[in-house]
């Protein structure tokens, strides 16, 4: 079974098909399949930031009680 990914390997992931996107030498399809995966890392970085939020936001709420 694959391990997960952390949040920085996923955001340099990322980081690394923006880049690819950018230069513009890429075929049509590869830019398609490129955008799909940049589309999926960017909703996981985005929910684990979510995640992230919701558990600072708890331990704060538990400081304060």
């Amino acid at each position: 079974m694959e391990q997960e990914r952390s949040f920085e390997e996923k955001q340099a992931a990322l980081e690394a098909i923006v880049k690819q996107l950018e230069t513009g030498n890429v075929s049509l399809e590869e830019m398609i399949s490129l955008y799909e995966q940049g589309e999926a890392l960017y909703r996981d970085c985005a929910l684990s930031l979510d995640r992230y939020e919701q558990r600072l936001n708890a331990l704060k709420g538990e400081e304060q009680a």
